[in-house]
Formats: C-alpha cells, sequence, structure tokens
C-alpha cells in the first residue's frame, strides 16, 4: 500500500499488535513493526514484505542473511536491519531456551535435529562439541571454531575443555559443509581420527562426528568412520 492510502491508524500493525496482541499479526506485519517505517512511496508494510519474499518466506532464510544484503532493499539502513537481525536472534535463542526436557542422543537423527537448523544454511563452516551424560542426555552445545575446518584451528583442548568444565561423559562432533554435500574431506577424516584418539587418552570418547549438509547429513559413527 503506498503512503497515499494509508490504512487508519487503528489498523496500522503497532496499534493492532498493542490492542490485539503479537499473535493476530502477520509475519510481514510484525517486520514492518521491527523497521519502523517505510521508503519513498512504500509503507514499512511493503518494504518487510519485500524483504520476506527475497528470503522466499522463510524467517530461517531472512535470519542468514547478512546485514549488506538486506540494506540493498530501498528504506533498509545499516541500524533497521541490525534491529531485524537482533530481533531474530533473539527468537532463535529463547526457542532453544525454552526446550522443556533434555535432548537424549539415542541416534544420529535427535543431533541433526538439535543442530541441524542452525547449520545447514550458513555460509561458511561451524564445528560444535556436544557434551553428553552417561546416559547420552546433552548438557551443553559449544561452537569451537567458525571457518574453514583446519586441524590447526580445532584443537584438542579447545574441543574437551567444556567436557571437562561439565563432567560429561563422552562428546559429539558436529559441523556443516556449506557445498551442501556432507560427504567427509581427507581434513574432516585426519581431524576426526585425531580427536578420537585424544579422547581416548583423556577417558572421555568421541561417540559420533555428524556433518550437516543442505538436505543430508553423514554420520561417522553409523559409517563406521570412527
Amino acid at each position: 500500500m503506498s503512503a497515499a492510502i494509508r490504512p487508519p491508524l487503528s489498523d496500522r500493525p503497532r496499534e493492532r499488535l498493542a490492542r490485539d496482541g503479537p499473535t493476530g499479526l502477520t509475519t510481514v506485519e510484525l517486520i514492518a513493526i521491527l523497521l519502523g517505517t517505510g521508503s519513498p512511496g512504500r509503507s514499512a508494510v511493503e518494504v518487510a514484505g519485500a524483504l520476506h519474499d527475497r528470503a522466499e518466506r522463510s524467517l530461517r532464510r531472512l535470519s542468514r542473511e547478512p546485514v549488506g544484503n538486506l540494506t540493498r532493499e530501498p528504506g533498509v539502513g545499516r541500524a533497521k536491519a541490525a534491529r531485524l537481525m537482533a530481533a531474530l536472534e533473539l527468537g532463535g535463542r529463547l526457542a532453544r531456551e525454552i526446550r522443556p526436557v533434555r535432548l537424549r542422543i539415542r541416534q544420529p537423527e535427535d543431533i541433526v535435529r538439535l543442530v541441524g537448523d542452525r547449520l545447514r544454511d550458513l555460509e561458511f563452516e561451524e564445528f560444535h562439541t556436544i557434551v553428553v551424560t552417561t546416559q547420552r542426555d546433552v548438557i551443553r552445545d559449544v561452537l569451537i571454531s567458525r571457518g574453514t575446518l583446519d586441524g590447526a584451528l580445532v584443537h584438542p583442548r579447545e574441543v574437551f575443555r567444556p567436557a571437562i568444565a561439565e563432567a560429561g561423559s563422552s562428546i559429539v562432533l558436529v559441523h556443516n559443509h556449506p557445498s551442501g554435500d556432507p560427504t567427509p574431506s581427507p581434513e574432516d577424516l585426519a581431524v576426526t581420527a585425531r580427536l578420537v584418539e585424544a579422547g581416548r587418552l583423556v577417558g572421555i570418547p568421541v561417540i559420533d562426528h555428524v556433518i550437516v549438509g543442505s538436505d543430508r547429513w553423514v554420520s561417522f559413527a553409523t559409517q563406521g568412520l570412527l
């Protein structure tokens, strides 16, 4: 809708949120509230709709957009983009914080369920250590390194430090392949072998290493690679 035919004040997203609560608003209207204002000739709702469409109407994809990409949309400056990114990150943290019970790792699918959505759309590699109890309940998920997987970055000291601090029984290794293909590389195999040996020395075994791709994943334990 253009500025010339703006809706009555009582029908605008911010006023409706105050009156009816956030659940009655569409995703685009909620984004519009975060933006605050639109651009010349376009309302905040129209700008929000353009951002939502650019991300294929997926909040997950929108949350992974670099700030620089968002600012290419007319009417979205760095301040608005930063406010939107902060809100999406808070939403993600809230969703993870309110888990009612610890996830128990029974099979590789449980690992993918825990971290897959966060990793599969990243444009860079992240390497995580997941610390588990003797019953394989997840205690903590820790980011170890960001960037191309390299043995120098994934040092055993950093990988096993969270398990020692949390008195964990064992660990699961997880990282993503931005290419979308989760097939282990020679470097993946070498780093994993080194960490498995380190785990034997410190008494904290590596029970799996899962590589997450775009729509597939590989479990070292399932493939007999540990």
